[in-house]
């Protein structure tokens, strides 16, 4: 399968979405970061798209972020790498971000912002055009495109985002937009802006066993949690609808994604094992990985489907005093 220019510089680019949103909390809202309990977070996923096409669909994003309840929130830094293609058409992305929530304990709203660098870069050479295709033999080896490519092969631009993600008591709701500057990332002289992609996630929290309070335990579960999240970019909009069973240590999870004019993507499943937890450290270590079957007209057969594999580490600071400011409302309980 080959990648032609014109594909590589339209304007109606598209960010890659992780069927493991909840893994890569950063990436899907900035508001959620600081959003955990412990002092550090450190998140890592990798996709790798379609494997069975052989055209170089790998993205991974890796963040860290501090909670600090003194500020009022938290800080972080993210670091998105994208790969397409045979012309390796390769995106690197660093951003800090910053959250600020109010609230109490039945009530958590956090705002966000994250701004950062882009750098876009291709290498033209591995492009093939028209002129070096036979029509009998197809590709002709060595062969010379006499079509003249763009002078840039790399581009840098600023890039910033921001977010609001509210809880309240078995109930959460969010909402980002990413690429608000709506940055020109175009190799030529046309220009070429990234649209804006935003994203809307809501969740709920049900208990299926209560404590003599009458509670949900968060700790040992068991819940069900049934989610939704809405992409849009541009013409581009794409729904993730699914039920995740949260017990102890494991969470399992089934999505559906459509795509498009609400068409079939994918049907994902995502199994997660958070280890240590429950300890006064607060540290855990997390392990997930998820698989989409293709149910589009691309098919399954065709991909070979699409896998992720994450895994996210966070604790408190030895002698940290955050552990008894916690409150014990946030996001984290919703995946």
């Amino acid at each position: 399968m080959m990648i032609t220019c014109l594909f590589l510089l339209q304007a109606r680019a598209q960010d890659h979405i992780y069927s493991q949103f909840f893994n890569e909390p950063l990436y899907l809202n900035p508001s959620l970061t600081g959003q955990f309990e412990g002092d550090i977070r450190m998140n890592l996923i990798y996709r790798n798209q379609w494997s069975g096409l052989g055209e170089n669909l790998n993205y991974m994003s890796a963040s860290a972020d501090i909670n600090i309840p003194s500020f009022g929130g938290g800080v972080g830094l993210i670091f998105n790498r994208s790969s397409e293609g045979t012309a390796y058409l390769v995106k690197n992305n660093i951003a800090a971000t910053y959250s600020y929530s109010v609230g109490n304990d039945d009530f958590v709203t956090s705002f966000g912002v994250q701004a950062g660098m882009t750098n876009r870069n291709i290498d033209w050479n591995k492009l093939i055009f028209a002129d070096q295709i036979d029509p009998r033999l197809g590709y002709i080896p060595g062969s010379i495109s006499v079509a003249e490519n763009p002078n840039l092969s790399s581009k840098y631009f600023f890039d910033a985002a921001a977010g609001i993600n509210m809880v309240y008591r078995s109930f959460m709701i969010g909402a980002s937009v990413y690429h608000i500057n709506k940055p020109n990332e175009s190799f030529s002289g046309a220009e070429a802006k990234l649209p804006m992609r935003i994203t809307t996630n809501a969740s709920y929290r049900i208990p299926l066993s209560y404590n003599s309070y009458g509670y949900g335990n968060d700790d040992d579960g068991p819940y069900l949690i049934p989610s939704v999240v809405y992409y849009r970019q541009d013409q581009y909009h794409s729904v993730s609808a699914g039920l995740q069973f949260k017990y102890r240590g494991v969470n399992t999870g089934l999505w559906y994604r459509t795509a498009g004019q609400n068409t079939p993507d994918a049907i994902v499943l995502s199994v997660i094992f958070d280890l240590f937890g429950g300890s006064r450290s607060g540290e855990k270590l997390r392990l997930g990985l998820s698989h989409d079957a293709t149910t589009s007209k691309l098919n399954y057969t065709n991909t070979s489907g699409t896998t992720e594999a994450s895994i996210g580490y966070q604790k408190f600071f030895r002698n940290s005093d955050n552990y008894e400011k916690f409150n014990g409302l946030r996001c984290y309980h919703f995946y």
